[in-house]
C-alpha cells in the first residue's frame, strides 16, 4: 500500500527571481511582513504567509504570483530562497491509494493556512480601467535582453539646482517593443555588485506615448533623476541613475519588460484624468497627458487636471513645455514647497484649494485618478481627496472602495 499524505502540506508562496525586477512592491504591501530581501533576492518566509493575495495585484511584472504544494517539514527556507537563481523545479507529493487519499474537501483543509486571515485593502485598484488597452508584458527577460540605442539624452531641470533629472530617448530599430502609457521598463545597468552578482534591473516608468516618443517611431523615453543621496539625505550612489544620465548618444542599453497591467489610461472617449505627481513621478504623467496632446483635434478628449509638486519651479521636469501647452487643454496646479518668497505648497494642499473642480471630476464616473511620487505621499493625498468629498456631504468610504473596484484610482509610489 502508498504511504499516505502527511498531514501537514504547504501551499507554498515563492518569488521568481528570473522575472521579478526587485521593485519592493511586494514587500510593501504584505500585511503580515512575510516577504523580506537581500541583495539578490525577493522571498517570502512560509511561517508567516497566510495567504491572503495582498501582494499578488500590485506586482507589474507577476514574478510573485507562485505556489507549489509543498509537504511542510521540505517547505523552502528563507535562506534557501535566498541563494536561487531560478525556481527549482516542483516536488512531487507522496503518492496515496484511493484509501488513503482524503476527499476534495479535507484536501482543501490540508492546505496548511493560519485560522485568522489578515485583511488589508490597497489605496488603490488592483485592476485597470475597464476600456484599457491590453498591455504587453515581460517580453524580454533578465536572461534575454532587448537592446536598445540612446538617441537622445537632456537635462530637464535647471542646470543651476541639485535635482539632477534627464530625458532619456531610447530606439528600439526593427525588434517590437509594445509599450502603453503608464507601464515601465528595466534596465540592466554594466558590471556586478559587491558579492561580484550582475546588477539587477531598475524600474523606470515610461514618460512617452504608445506610438513613441517621437510619433510613429519605435522608440520611448524615461525620465531618470541621477540618485547621489537616499531619501534620509545620506550620501548614496545610484548605480543605474548614475549610468543612465551619463549615457551618450548611440550608446546602447540592455532593457527588459515591458511591466504593469494595471496603472493604464482610459481608453475610451472623453474620459477625465486627475493626475498628481511629484518629481520623476511626472513620467507616466507626461506619458498620459502627449498622448491626449496628440488627438487634441479628435474630439475624444475629456478634461485634464494637473497637480505636480517639487521644491522649485527650476527642480520640475518639462517645466518650459508644460506652461506652454494650452489652457483649455490642462488644468495645471504647481504645489513648491521650496519657492523663494513663497509659503510652502504641497499637492494635497492644492487639491483642497480646488476643491470644487475636484469634486465635479469625481462625480463623472469617466475620470480616472493616478497618483505616482514617492511612497510618502499617499496619505497625504488619500486625506485630501477624503476631505474634499465630505465637504461635498458625500461618503469617502463608499467613493473610495468604488473608484478602487472600478479601476479608477491608481497609486505607483516608491
Amino acid at each position: 500500500m502508498n504511504a499516505p499524505l502527511p498531514a501537514q502540506v504547504l501551499k507554498q508562496h515563492l518569488i521568481d527571481p528570473e522575472i521579478c525586477i526587485r521593485c519592493n512592491t511586494c514587500e510593501e504591501t504584505c500585511p503580515v511582513d512575510a516577504i523580506t530581501h537581500d541583495s539578490n533576492n525577493y522571498v517570502v518566509d512560509p511561517d508567516i504567509c497566510n495567504g491572503c493575495m495582498a501582494c499578488v495585484p500590485p506586482c507589474p511584472t507577476g514574478s510573485i504570483d507562485n505556489w507549489r504544494l509543498m509537504v511542510r517539514s521540505e517547505a523552502y527556507s528563507v535562506q534557501e530562497q535566498f541563494g536561487w537563481e531560478e525556481l527549482p523545479k516542483e516536488k512531487a507529493l507522496p503518492v496515496v491509494d484511493d484509501a488513503a487519499a482524503p476527499s476534495s474537501d479535507e484536501a482543501s483543509d490540508v492546505l496548511a493556512q493560519p485560522a485568522a486571515q489578515t485583511t488589508f485593502t490597497l489605496p488603490g485598484a488592483s485592476v485597470p480601467p475597464w476600456s484599457a488597452a491590453h498591455p504587453y508584458v515581460n517580453l524580454y527577460t533578465h536572461k534575454a535582453p532587448m537592446t536598445a540605442t540612446v538617441v537622445g539624452n537632456y537635462r530637464v531641470t535647471g542646470a543651476d539646482t541639485e535635482s539632477d533629472i534627464h530625458h532619456i530617448v531610447l530606439d528600439f530599430g526593427e525588434l517590437p517593443f509594445p509599450v502603453l502609457e503608464g507601464q515601465s521598463i528595466g534596465i540592466l545597468p554594466p558590471g556586478v555588485d559587491a558579492q561580484g552578482r550582475p546588477h539587477h534591473a531598475r524600474q523606470y516608468s515610461l514618460a512617452s506615448p504608445r506610438d513613441g516618443e517621437r510619433a510613429g517611431y519605435n522608440n520611448l523615453s524615461l525620465t531618470v533623476k541621477r540618485v547621489t543621496e537616499d531619501h534620509g539625505g545620506v550620501a548614496a550612489h545610484g548605480v543605474c541613475s548614475n549610468y543612465l544620465c551619463d549615457l551618450a548618444k548611440n550608446d546602447t542599453v540592455q532593457v527588459i519588460g515591458p511591466f504593469g497591467h494595471t496603472f493604464l489610461m482610459p481608453n475610451h472617449p472623453r474620459a477625465n484624468l486627475i493626475m498628481i505627481c511629484t518629481g520623476t513621478g511626472s513620467a507616466p504623467m507626461r506619458a498620459m497627458t502627449e498622448r491626449y496632446r496628440r488627438r487634441i483635434d479628435t474630439g475624444e478628449n475629456g478634461k485634464l487636471m494637473l497637480f505636480f509638486g517639487a521644491r522649485t519651479e527650476r527642480e520640475l521636469p518639462y517645466f518650459g513645455p508644460l506652461m506652454k501647452l494650452p489652457r483649455d487643454f490642462i488644468d495645471i496646479n504647481l504645489a513648491l514647497s521650496r519657492e523663494p518668497g513663497q509659503p510652502k505648497r504641497y499637492v494635497q494642499d492644492l487639491i483642497r484649494d480646488r476643491a470644487g473642480q475636484v469634486r465635479e471630476l469625481l462625480a463623472d464616473r469617466n475620470t480616472c485618478i493616478y497618483v505616482c511620487g514617492l511612497k510618502g505621499m499617499e496619505v497625504g493625498v488619500l486625506d485630501a481627496l477624503r476631505d474634499v468629498t465630505m465637504q461635498g456631504g458625500q461618503d469617502w468610504s463608499i467613493l473610495h472602495d468604488m473608484l478602487r473596484r472600478e479601476g479608477r484610482l491608481h497609486f505607483e509610489t516608491y
